[in-house]
């Protein structure tokens, strides 16, 4: 598999798609045969960073004192260890979690992130995942770990044997997309058991269009 297949695939499905109104989002979507994903070693979980990163990501921070002031600089949103109380109303907490797509804690903060919001971010796939990086130490420096998480993407198949994620908009470029695209690929194979043997089919497609075949 090398780019050029997927840089076809690319052209074929904007062809499919045609113009529309709004930007409309293109997505890779593969799926595998061969694997059982009852069992645990074969189910797929990982993050890894795209060269291309496509999605403004807003970012918010649970912190102490140690951390309060890089956060306000760096993040959309901040808030206080001394201010968790605050938040009883469950709408204000769903608010905060509709509104923010990334959420660092620090780490000896986590059992009160999880009494407080864990209930209405866990379901939503949104509580900081150390596994990311999004768990840290008191001394951790956030601008950093910011540009990583916002290049970052989690691959996961766990229940049903297809992988469908957004890889940019119609504006974005082909060689970008193809360039992730054969990256997030490369990755994967290594992480089925039969490898290749074990990706049925790949395609590119656009919101408003039909799938393109990777061949």
């Amino acid at each position: 598999m090398d780019k050029n297949s997927f840089l076809n695939a690319l052209q074929e499905a904007r062809k499919k798609a045609g113009k529309r109104n709004f930007s409309q989002t293109i997505e890779l979507i593969i799926s595998f045969k061969g694997i059982n994903l009852k069992n645990a070693d074969h189910q797929i979980d990982f993050f890894m960073q795209l060269k291309h990163p496509w999605k403004k990501l807003k970012f918010c921070g649970f912190v102490g004192a140690e951390l309060v002031d890089q956060s306000k600089k760096v993040f959309d949103r901040t808030i206080l260890v001394d201010d968790f109380g605050k938040y009883k109303n469950k709408r204000e907490i769903k608010t905060l979690a509709r509104e923010n797509d990334i959420f660092i804690a620090q780490a000896n903060l986590m059992p009160q992130v999880a009494a407080v919001f864990g209930r209405y971010l866990g379901p939503l796939g949104k509580m900081p995942n150390p596994k990311a990086g999004c768990v840290v130490p008191s001394n951790a420096n956030l601008d950093a770990l910011k540009d990583r998480i916002s290049k970052m993407v989690n691959i996961k198949v766990k229940t049903v044997p297809v992988l469908q994620l957004g890889m940019g908009k119609e504006e974005s470029k082909d060689e970008d997309i193809a360039e992730d695209a054969l990256l997030i690929y490369d990755q994967l194979i290594h992480r089925l058991p039969g490898e290749v043997q074990n990706i049925k089919s790949m395609f590119f497609k656009l919101t408003m269009g039909g799938t393109a075949r990777i061949k």
